[in-house]
């Protein structure tokens, strides 16, 4: 069980406050944190599925505000039906 726990700490979370400076977030009230913690996940399996830049996901989520091309790739890959499964993986 404890192993399980910090599995998902050292994968999941690291990866969103890196990415994202998740810990840093100032906002504790309401429903906000939850709402933001799931765009991040949003965000975050949409920059896993953009594969035509090889950089890491921080690197591209500071990229991707300055090119409107590329977000539209992030947002192509995450939208494509070329998945194995019938749903979008963004959602």
């Amino acid at each position: 069980m404890i192993r399980l726990h910090w599995g998902v700490e050292n994968q999941l979370h690291w990866t969103l406050d890196v990415t994202f400076y998740e810990d840093a977030c100032g906002v504790r009230t309401g429903h906000a944190p939850k709402n933001l913690a799931l765009l991040r996940r949003i965000a975050l399996n949409a920059l896993n599925l953009e594969q035509s830049l090889k950089r890491s996901n921080r690197q591209k989520s500071n990229g991707a505000p300055m090119d409107n091309n590329y977000i539209l790739t992030v947002l192509t890959a995450c939208l494509s039906q070329d998945n194995d499964t019938s749903q979008p993986a963004c959602q």
